[in-house]
C-alpha cells in the first residue's frame, strides 16, 4: 500500500465512515503495512500531530462557547434581572457586565483595579456582582456581612464594605467586621445582626443555584451578555470585548 493510500484510507476511516472502507477486511500484511506508513509519515510529519491537537482544542472551545450562549439565553433572567443584585457602574449602560466573586478570592481582588478602569474608561456599562462565596467560612462570613450591609444600610454602604472587605487582609471575625463598619460610619449592630437572616441565606442560596446550572466552579467568573469569562480578565481584553458586543 502507498503512502498516498494509507492517507486516503486514513482519511475514509475518521471522515467518511459511509464509505465502508473496512479495516477488518485487511490482511495482517496489509494491516500491518497500514501502520507502518502511517507511523512513517508521522515521524517525518510531527507537526502534524500538533496540527490536529489545535484542531481538537479549537472544536471543544467553539462547542464550549455554543453550550455557554445556551446557558446564558436559558438563565437570562436570573443573570441579569433577578432584583436584588448590587448593580454599580452606569445603571443604564448599554452593556451588562455580571461578575460572580468571593472576597477571599486572590483572582477577584486583582480584578478590581481592571474592573474598575473598564468602567471609568467605558462610562456606558453597567455592573452587577453576585456574592459568590466557595472558599471557606471566611468567604460565608464576609458574603453575609455585605449582604445585610445591603439590606440595612443600602447600595450606596455596600459598595463601600464590597471594597473594604476586597481589601481585607488576615482572618474575618465580628470584632474586625464591627470596627469595619465603625470606619465606614455605619452602625455594625443591626447588620451583624441580620448576617444569619433567612434573606441573606437565601440570596446566596440563589446565586450557588445559579452558578451550578451555568456550570461555574471558580472566581472570578464574568458574563459579558452571550459570553461566558472564567477567570481573571484584564481591562484591555475586556474592552475589546465589549467592542465586540456592541458590533
Amino acid at each position: 500500500m502507498t503512502l498516498r493510500q494509507t492517507l486516503i484510507a486514513a482519511l475514509m476511516l475518521t471522515a467518511a465512515p459511509a464509505l465502508a472502507f473496512d479495516p477488518a477486511s485487511m490482511s495482517d500484511s496489509e494491516r500491518a503495512a497500514f501502520r507502518a506508513e502511517i507511523r512513517a509519515y508521522l515521524v517525518e510529519h510531527p507537526e502534524v500531530i500538533f496540527e490536529a491537537v489545535d484542531a481538537m482544542k479549537a472544536r471543544e472551545a467553539a462547542q464550549a462557547e455554543e453550550a455557554d450562549k445556551a446557558m446564558l439565553t436559558a438563565y437570562h433572567t436570573e443573570i441579569f434581572e433577578d432584583g436584588y443584585s448590587w448593580v454599580s457602574g452606569n445603571p443604564e449602560g448599554d452593556v451588562t457586565l455580571v461578575e460572580f466573586m468571593d472576597y477571599r478570592c486572590g483572582y477577584c481582588r486583582r480584578a478590581v483595579p481592571e474592573v474598575a478602569r473598564l468602567l471609568k474608561e467605558d462610562g456606558n456599562i453597567r455592573l452587577i456582582v453576585k456574592e459568590f462565596p466557595i472558599l471557606g467560612d471566611a468567604s460565608m462570613i464576609s458574603s453575609r456581612f455585605a449582604i445585610a450591609t445591603r439590606l440595612v444600610a443600602g447600595d450606596a454602604a455596600y459598595g463601600q464594605v464590597h471594597d473594604a472587605l476586597l481589601a481585607l487582609d488576615g482572618d474575618v471575625s465580628d470584632a474586625i467586621l464591627r470596627r469595619l463598619a465603625d470606619g465606614l460610619g455605619l452602625d455594625a449592630d443591626p447588620i451583624l445582626a441580620r448576617m444569619d437572616s433567612e434573606e441573606v441565606t437565601r440570596e446566596i442560596a440563589a446565586n450557588r443555584d445559579l452558578a451550578q446550572r451555568l456550570q461555574i466552579n471558580g472566581t472570578p467568573t464574568f458574563v459579558l451578555e452571550s459570553q461566558m469569562l472564567r477567570g481573571f480578565v484584564p481591562a484591555d481584553q475586556m474592552a475589546q470585548l465589549v467592542a465586540q458586543e456592541r458590533g
